[in-house]
């Protein structure tokens, strides 16, 4: 499967915003944009340009993108599926890509970021109800059951992560369960529960054009 395989902290920089898509690192100072926080490339310190209209949909669009590492196609797919549903578009299109498999490894401290937690679905080292899944982009359900295999709860990777996750908390719509190596999904994260500063009607508007 096609993904972005440069350097991250470029991103970052770009998007202006951390995505933490180094884990760690990004909790330090050693964050590419607490050293360089200025657009990547020879003309990235120029006074940036003030954005409008599409340029301010269009950068909207970027960071949600690779702040859950999804490539343009998909997340078209992400939208499309999101405009059939009933609410509000952008916001059932954040909840979307919330419920990600790989998203919720991150979100509940199985893995330091949502890249790692992509590697680790992968490489097969979680179940759903029980059942492997090694399909990153599975979308949980209210009231699924996502627990580390009985082979993965001696990975160093894995106990490392649920030991950083203390100092970072869980969002409210996850219970996680560190001793049984599972959490729960709660219920569906509402927009509230989503702590991103999106504004995902930008998103929504430039899709509509």
């Amino acid at each position: 499967m096609a993904r972005y395989s440069g350097p991250v902290c470029r991103l970052c920089r770009r998007e202006g915003m951390k995505l933490f898509l180094k884990g760690e690192r990004c909790y330090t100072e050693k964050c590419g944009i607490e050293k360089r926080n200025s657009p990547p490339g020879q003309h990235g310190k120029r006074r940036a340009a003030k954005l409008a209209g599409y340029g301010l949909q269009l950068r909207e669009k970027q960071r949600v993108k690779r702040t859950y590492g999804v490539l343009e196609d998909q997340f078209r797919l992400y939208f499309e599926s999101a405009e059939r549903q009933r609410g509000i578009t952008g916001e059932v299109l954040l909840q979307m890509l919330e419920r990600r498999l790989d998203n919720v490894i991150y979100r509940l401290g199985l893995a330091t970021s949502r890249p790692q937690g992509r590697e680790l679905v992968r490489h097969g080292h979680f179940a759903v109800n029980g059942k492997k899944v090694d399909i990153p982009s599975f979308l949980v359900r209210a009231g699924d059951t996502v627990s580390v295999r009985v082979r993965s709860q001696k990975s160093v990777t894995i106990q490392h992560a649920m030991e950083e996750v203390k100092g970072r908390g869980v969002p409210e719509w996850l219970q996680l369960q560190p001793e049984k190596f599972e959490g729960r999904i709660v219920s569906l994260p509402t927009r509230a529960m989503i702590n991103l500063p999106i504004q995902e009607q930008l998103i929504v508007e430039l899709y509509s054009k």
